[in-house]
């Protein structure tokens, strides 16, 4: 008989195991309540401020900032959270400063180019793009904090962060309504989450090192270069997409496209944020229980898309009074949209369990082929759609694109586990 663990001593251990990682979970789950909540009020609190076509300015420097905030993630954050989840504290620290650091160069950095851009372009939207400058660095390294204490298991701190940006939204959001211009709310959402940031410094007792990013970068090359490609192509395909619906059907179609993705704003806000929980608790799996790897993905994408197709059915039935509520003029616009920008949103929580699995493997290649091939599909769908039929025809093109996008996820990962089994030495680096 050969000798093994005691099944009476395993079982407390694994018992013990699940607990934490259901606690992981649930703080990874109420930071993204609390960070979707600010974007929502931001959101809200705009559109019904502004009206559609100022909303539609709003909406493209939210957008650009979605692609500044992934060329952040991909350089910073993402190999962090590959790399240093679950790692001696001492190591994690000396990764945390000078990925934070970059994060913070990467805002600087592109805040001068809007800096310059906004008086170039003018009109309502410069000042716009001057006030996104302004703030990038902080929501930057808002953002870079958030990754941080996921990676070190420390959900709670995260958590607690967002809340005092939200806290910080509040006195910020009623002194831009005072002003009544896009570049006010800009300012506002962008110094309130500057707050916050600071406070991350104060949490971690970590100083960020700018003069640690070069050292970072070339360090995590490997990973770094794949992850930038891979979300800029997403974030930059949903600029493509704003900017050329807007010069298809107007900047007011930009605005309902947001207004309606407003509506299923807590499960947009999660996919944005999805990588900042599963990617580390993907990993952990992955070294502990690599038979567990494919249905821990299956569980985290197949909930998300049925809860935002639940949430869609709800919204449906939406009074048309409580949506003008909600939006003011903007509900009107967006209300035909529900239907395809839910079945979007589903398509991509079902896709984001299959990347973080490949983002756990280190797949890179694979995750960046996955990525390309639905950024492609997300523009030339929504511009097609846009062509054919306006702004409903846009929204369902990329619907579809979406759902398609999904199934190749999952095609890789499939892959990508099988060619694991073979070779079980993982592709991630361990410090």
């Amino acid at each position: 008989m050969t000798t093994g663990e005691n099944p009476r001593t395993t079982t407390p251990r694994a018992a013990s195991g699940r607990r934490a990682l259901a606690g992981r979970l649930s703080w990874g789950l109420a930071d993204q309540a609390a960070s979707s909540m600010s974007n929502f009020a931001v959101g809200i609190y705009v559109a019904r401020s502004l009206g559609v076509t100022a909303f539609g300015v709003f909406s493209l420097a939210w957008v650009t900032y979605g692609v500044v905030l992934n060329v952040s993630r991909g350089l910073a954050t993402d190999p962090l959270t590959v790399r240093f989840s679950g790692v001696p504290e001492a190591s994690w620290r000396a990764a945390v400063a000078r990925s934070t650091g970059t994060a913070l160069g990467v805002g600087a950095a592109i805040g001068a180019v809007c800096l310059v851009a906004g008086p170039a372009l003018g009109g309502r939207v410069g000042p716009a793009f001057t006030a996104l400058g302004v703030v990038l660095p902080g929501l930057l390294l808002q953002d870079a904090w958030r990754f941080s204490f996921f990676a070190a298991g420390a959900g709670r701190k995260a958590f607690v962060n967002d809340l005092v940006w939200c806290v910080a939204l509040v006195p910020a959001l009623l002194a831009a309504a005072r002003v009544g211009s896009v570049a006010a709310f800009v300012l506002a959402w962008g110094a309130s989450a500057a707050v916050a940031a600071a406070y991350g410094c104060l949490q971690s007792g970590i100083r960020p090192r700018t003069a640690g990013a070069r050292g970072w970068l070339r360090e995590q090359r490997d990973l770094g270069s794949r992850y930038l490609v891979e979300n800029v192509s997403l974030s930059g395909a949903s600029q493509l997409r704003a900017y050329g619906l807007g010069a298809i059907a107007g900047v007011g179609a930009v605005g309902a496209v947001r207004g309606a993705e407003l509506l299923l704003g807590p499960f947009l806000a999660v996919l944005m944020g999805l990588s900042l929980v599963t990617v580390p608790e993907a990993a952990r799996v992955l070294r502990q229980s690599p038979q567990r790897l494919e249905t821990f993905c299956l569980l985290l994408g197949g909930g998300q898309a049925a809860a935002a197709l639940l949430w869609g059915a709800a919204l449906l039935l939406m009074p048309d009074r409580l949506g003008e509520l909600v939006l003011g003029g903007v509900w009107h616009s967006a209300a035909h949209l529900i239907v395809p920008v839910t079945l979007g949103v589903a398509g991509a929580g079902l896709g984001t369990g299959a990347a973080a699995g490949l983002r756990a493997l280190g797949a890179a290649r694979r995750s960046l082929r996955c990525q390309l091939f639905a950024s492609a599909g997300y523009v030339g769908g929504g511009l097609g759609g846009a062509a054919v039929a306006g702004t409903v025809g846009s929204a369902w093109g990329v619907a579809a694109a979406t759902l398609s996008g999904s199934a190749v996820w999952w095609l890789q990962l499939r892959s990508a586990l099988r060619e694991h089994r073979r070779n079980p030495v993982c592709e991630v680096r361990t410090p």
